[in-house]
Parts: C-alpha cells; sequence; structure tokens
C-alpha cells in the first residue's frame, strides 16, 4: 500500500515513511520497521542507510538492545523530527517525546510487543489481500466516560492501541476495529479483570447533557453512546498474551476466564472480547481459530471476528 509522502522533507521516501511510523509508534526496532516499511526487500540494509541519514540530519535517535544474541537497534524521532512531521499534518498530533531514558527504560518491551502485535496484523492483511498498514494503528488514544458506581469521576480508558482493518472478500469491505491490550505477565489476573470493568463501563457510558441554568425542563436523554461518536461498532476487545512460556499463558487464560465467568457485571455485558498469545498472532494470523472467547464457550474459534455488518 502506497504511503502518503511526508516530513521530514528533503530525504528519500523510505525515510519519510520510516519517520512517520516511529511518530505514530515512539519507539521501533530495526526489524520491525524493515517488516513494515520495506518488506519487499530481502535484506535490511537500504533501510539502515536511510535509518542512518535520518539520524545524521538530527531527526532521529536510536539505542542498542540486546535480543537473540545480538545487538539490535531501536529507533525514535528526535524532537526536531518530530516537529518535521507535525509541520506537515497528515498524522494526529501527539505530545508524547521519547527519550534515551524512556527508550532503555521498563516500558521497553511492553512499548516493541504492542508493535509486534501490530506488524502480525499488518503482515497477514499483506499475505490475504486485505488492508491494515504500518499507520492503521495507534497506541495510547485515551477514552474517557463515568461510571455510576463512582460518581463524580471522570474516569480514562486508554488502550495499549486501537487497531483498523480492512477486510476484503470479493467485492465486500469491512472495516474492522480492535481494541488491543497486550500483557506480558506483568499484570496480576484481577487487574486484567479491571481493565474488562473498563471496556464495559465504556461501552454502556452515554453522556447526560446538561440543562441549561435556571431552566425547569427535565433533562434529556443522550441519543447515542459515547462511542458511537468514534466508532460504527464498538471496537472487539483483543488481548494478547506473551513473555512467557505457552503452558503459563494457557494458565492465564484459563484464570482470566474463571473470573470473568464469576463477575455478575461481566457475564452480562455486551462486549466482544477475546484473548490470544503474540505467538499464535504472529504464526497463524487474525482469521484462524486463535481466539479464546473471556466470556462464554472456551473453544477458541475465530467466531468472534468474522466480519459483520457496519449496521449492526
Amino acid at each position: 500500500m502506497p504511503y502518503p509522502h511526508s516530513a521530514p522533507t528533503g530525504l528519500g521516501q523510505v525515510a519519510q515513511q520510516a519517520a512517520q511510523v516511529l511518530y505514530q509508534h515512539r519507539l521501533v526496532s530495526t526489524r520491525q520497521l524493515h517488516r513494515l516499511v520495506t518488506p519487499h526487500h530481502t535484506r535490511t540494509e537500504y533501510l539502515r542507510r536511510q535509518l542512518h541519514t535520518l539520524r545524521q540530519a538530527g531527526f532521529a535517535e536510536a539505542v542498542g538492545r540486546r535480543s537473540t544474541g545480538q545487538t539490535e537497534l531501536l529507533w525514535w524521532l528526535t524532537e526536531k523530527g518530530a516537529h518535521a512531521v507535525e509541520s506537515v499534518g497528515l498524522l494526529q498530533a501527539r505530545a508524547y517525546r521519547m527519550s534515551p531514558e524512556a527508550a532503555l527504560g521498563p516500558l521497553q518491551e511492553h512499548t516493541l510487543a504492542v508493535i509486534e502485535a501490530g506488524v502480525a496484523f499488518v503482515e497477514h492483511a499483506r499475505r490475504l489481500g486485505h488492508e491494515c498498514g504500518p499507520l492503521d494503528w495507534s497506541p495510547e488514544i485515551a477514552h474517557y466516560y463515568r461510571d455510576e458506581a463512582r460518581p463524580g469521576e471522570e474516569l480514562c480508558l486508554v488502550p495499549d492501541a486501537v487497531l483498523n482493518y480492512v477486510h476484503t472478500e470479493g467485492k465486500q469491505r469491512t472495516l474492522l476495529t480492535f481494541f488491543v491490550e497486550v500483557d506480558r505477565t506483568q499484570m496480576t489476573i484481577a487487574r486484567l479483570a479491571q481493565k474488562l470493568h473498563a471496556y464495559a463501563g465504556y461501552h454502556e457510558y452515554a453522556p447526560q447533557p446538561q440543562t441549561a441554568k435556571g431552566s425547569r425542563g427535565p433533562r434529556r436523554q443522550a441519543a447515542l453512546p459515547a462511542w458511537r461518536y468514534r466508532y460504527p461498532t464498538f471496537p472487539r476487545l483483543l488481548l494478547v498474551f506473551t513473555g512467557a512460556s505457552e503452558e503459563r499463558l494457557a494458565r492465564r487464560i484459563a484464570d482470566l476466564r474463571s473470573l470473568a465467568a464469576s463477575d455478575p457485571s461481566l457475564t452480562s455485558t455486551p462486549l466482544r472480547a477475546a484473548v490470544t498469545t503474540l505467538d499464535q498472532l504472529r504464526r497463524h494470523g487474525p482469521f484462524e481459530q486463535i481466539f479464546t472467547p473471556v466470556l462464554g464457550t472456551p473453544e477458541p474459534s475465530d467466531a468472534w471476528l468474522r466480519p459483520i455488518s457496519l449496521a449492526a
């Protein structure tokens, strides 16, 4: 899929595309950039030269990371590079800025795992003739809502990523949107269940318009829930587990299902949520029977992911 021309200007197209990806996703490894930006090249040398050009121009910086016995570079945009991309106005502006300290910090592995989940969607979309590119998911988009159980508080749901995927079958094209949550076994099962509550709360939240000051008229009910102003259908929630053996991850999936099944507020929610592992997503792609529903039958399937009408 061709990408829009973007700053930094005066550089080659691949360098510009890499700058876009770095701006959107903050910290990306050389191998991930290769799979996203230059998959048609069998080797990474050309991309490495383009990244070196960005670095020489002061647009990008990198740190080393030991991976599978080798040192791999992790790249991010400098303040100068971020301003250059923002000046074109093609991407939604983001206040976050990466730094050497953050790049080497405790969130490094989680950031790379989220990108790896996105890369899996991109690679399988490419193979299947669907549409999902390097800029079709955004990390950490805030969704504000309120919960009757916590009156007076404005709550904030921040998925690890919101991913858009266009499924194509014949002449039918269907947009699939996902809330993606990646867990590297750093979070307790109880905390994961709390995240399910947050998604269920956001699904139900409908903002109530205020009556005019001094008005005696009744408050009008909101016509639409808050998510309707962002999405044509409520995104599917995909939990991606990684960071441990398949056996341990399978136990975590079973534990999460058990906790969710014992919670009446979750068993009654229409939330569509499923869990898989990052290894399965990479190997098999998003349209195989690798997803275990968080609620209901435990058998892995692809039913929760099948394209449905945008009107549903």
